[in-house]
C-alpha cells in the first residue's frame, strides 16, 4: 500500500530544547488553520499526548521502535494519518537518544527515517551564536536517512538574535531558520514527578492557553513553510497495513479504569481490540460506584493514584465492586498505578496510609526518587492474560513508588515475568500473578502484538 500523508516531525538537539511546547504551538495553529492535524509521538510517553490530543481533537499515538517493529509503526501511522491534512510527529530526548548509545533503536531519527519525514530541530540558543550553526551540521549529517528540513531557535533573547543565527546557518550552508521563539515566548506547561503535569481542557490546556499557544506560533514561526515542507514528503510505499477492517459486533468487554488517577493507556491497544470484537467500556474509580456490569475482564492502568489515595480509598462501594469482580475469577490486570491500586494499602509522601483494594498482598509506598527508568523485555514464565509460556513482550517501567513485600512468597501467587532490563541486561523476576489476576510495574506495549491481544481476546466470554 502506497501511503501519502504530509508529515513533519519536531525533534529536539536534547531534552529541555522546548520541543514540546513548540509542538503544541505548531499544531494548534494548524489546527486553527481549520486542518485535520493527526499527532504523534515517538517513545514511551503517555503525558505529552494528553496535551497534543486535545490540540489536534483526535487521539495522539505512540510510535516507538524498540517497543514495536518498523512494519507496525508504518502500519499505525497510515491508520491513524490516512484522513489527516498533515501529521505532526514529537520526537523524544535528544534527536538521537534511544534504547542505546550504539544504535538508533528507540530513537526519534529511527522514526524519522522510517516515515521519512523532515525534521524540524528545535535548539536551545541561550547563550549561542555561530556555534548554533556548528551544532545544526554535527545533527544534519549524523547519520544517513534523517532529514533535517528547517531548525527553531528556542528561547531567542532578540530579534537581532535571531537573526544572527539564521546568518550563521545561511553561511555554513545549513537547514534554514523556520522559526525563532523569544524567552517567555510560550506559555509555561506544569511539571511534576513524572513528567507534564497531564492534560485537561479545563484547567492546563484550555482552549485559552491554547490560543495563546497558536498566536506564538503564528507570530514566531514560518508556518507557510512548514506546511511546504511537509507536503513536500515522499509517499511510503509497500506498507504492510491490512486493508480496513470493520469493527465486529461486540462478543465482549473490557472495563478500563480512566480518569485523573489512571489514565496511562497507549490507544491503538483499544482500537486493536474493538476491531476485533472486544467492546472497551471506561469507567471512573474515583467516581463510579460499580464496575460495568458487562465486563468480561478488567484492566487498571498506570497514571497518578497517589495524587487521589484519599479519594479512592473512600470510594468503599467501587473497592467491593472491584474485590467481588476478581472473586468471580473473571480476568484483572494492572499495570503500574494500578498495580498500587490493587495493593493492600499506600502510605504517600506525607507519611499517611491509604487502605486500597487488598487483593495484592503487598503495600506500597510513594518514593522521593524514581525506582526504575527505562525499557524491559517481559519474557513469560508461564501461561498470561497476554501470551503462553517462553513468549516475550516488551515494555516500559518508570515509577516511584515500591512494594514493601514481595507478593510472590504469598500462598498461590508467582512470578509470571522475567524482566530483562535493555539499559544494561539486568534481570529480575516480577510480574505478579494468582488465578485470574496479573499485576506488574511495567506498562506493556500490547496493540503492536497480535498474539497478545488475541490471547486476550481468546480468554473472554464469547
Amino acid at each position: 500500500m502506497t501511503v501519502n500523508v504530509p508529515r513533519i516531525l519536531v525533534a529536539g538537539a536534547q531534552s529541555g530544547s522546548g520541543k514540546t511546547s513548540l509542538t503544541l504551538a505548531l499544531v494548534a495553529a494548524l489546527a486553527r488553520r481549520g486542518l485535520k492535524v493527526q499527532t504523534f509521538k515517538v517513545g514511551p510517553d503517555f503525558l505529552d499526548p494528553t496535551y497534543l490530543a486535545i490540540a489536534s481533537g483526535r487521539s495522539c499515538y505512540n510510535l516507538d521502535g524498540w517497543m514495536c517493529d518498523r512494519a507496525y509503526v508504518e502500519a499505525l501511522f497510515a491508520r491513524a494519518g490516512t484522513d489527516a491534512d498533515i501529521a505532526v510527529i514529537e520526537g523524544v530526548m535528544g534527536l538521537f537518544d534511544g534504547s542505546s548509545p550504539d544504535g538508533p533503536d528507540g530513537s526519534t531519527a529511527q522514526i524519522a527515517r522510517w516515515l521519512r519525514a523532515p525534521v524540524l530541530l528545535a535548539v536551545n540558543v541561550h547563550g549561542m551564536a555561530r556555534s548554533a550553526a556548528a551544532l545544526v551540521a554535527g545533527f544534519a549529517g549524523f547519520e544517513p536517512g534523517v532529514t533535517i528540513g528547517g531548525v527553531i531557535a528556542n528561547f531567542c533573547g532578540s530579534d537581532n538574535h535571531a537573526a544572527i543565527i539564521r546568518e550563521a546557518l545561511a553561511a555554513a550552508h545549513q537547514p534554514p531558520l523556520l522559526g525563532a521563539m523569544p524567552r517567555d515566548g510560550l506559555p509555561v506547561m506544569d511539571h511534576r514527578h513524572l513528567g507534564l503535569v497531564s492534560a485537561d481542557p479545563q484547567h492546563n490546556c484550555t482552549p485559552q492557553m491554547r490560543e495563546a499557544f497558536a498566536n506564538a506560533a503564528e507570530a514566531h514561526l514560518d508556518l507557510a513553510t512548514i506546511q511546504t515542507l511537509a507536503a513536500a514528503t515522499p509517499p511510503l510505499e509497500s506498507v504492510a497495513i491490512a486493508p480496513p477492517r470493520s469493527p465486529e459486533p461486540a462478543r465482549a468487554c473490557l472495563a478500563v479504569a480512566r480518569d485523573a488517577a489512571f489514565h496511562f493507556y497507549y490507544p491503538d491497544l483499544f482500537d486493536a481490540l474493538t476491531a476485533r470484537g472486544c467492546a472497551v467500556a471506561f469507567f471512573s474509580p474515583l467516581q463510579d460506584r460499580e464496575v460495568p456490569q458487562q465486563a468480561d475482564a478488567l484492566y487498571l492502568g498506570g497514571g497518578y493514584p497517589e495524587l487521589f489515595a484519599q479519594r479512592l480509598a473512600a470510594n468503599t462501594d467501587l473497592l467491593e465492586s472491584i474485590r467481588a469482580f476478581a472473586q468471580s475469577g473473571r480476568p484483572v490486570y494492572a499495570e503500574c498505578g494500578g498495580l498500587i491500586y490493587l495493593s493492600r494499602c499506600l502510605e504517600t509522601l506525607d507519611g499517611r496510609r491509604h487502605s486500597l483494594l487488598g487483593i495484592l498482598p503487598a503495600d506500597t509506598r510513594m518514593r522521593r526518587r524514581k525506582r526504575r527508568l527505562g525499557y524491559v523485555t517481559a519474557t513469560l514464565r508461564r501461561d498470561t492474560l497476554w501470551g503462553r509460556t517462553g513468549e516475550t513482550l516488551r515494555g516500559h517501567a518508570f515509577h516511584y513508588s515500591e512494594l514493601l513485600a514481595d507478593p510472590a512468597e504469598q500462598p498461590g501467587w508467582t512470578h509470571a515475568y522475567q524482566l530483562t532490563s535493555r539499559s544494561n541486561g539486568a534481570g529480575w523476576a516480577e510480574g505478579y500473578q494468582k488465578e485470574n489476576v496479573l499485576a506488574s510495574y511495567v506498562h506493556l506495549h500490547l496493540g503492536g502484538r497480535a498474539r497478545a491481544v488475541e490471547t486476550l481476546i481468546n480468554r473472554l466470554k464469547f
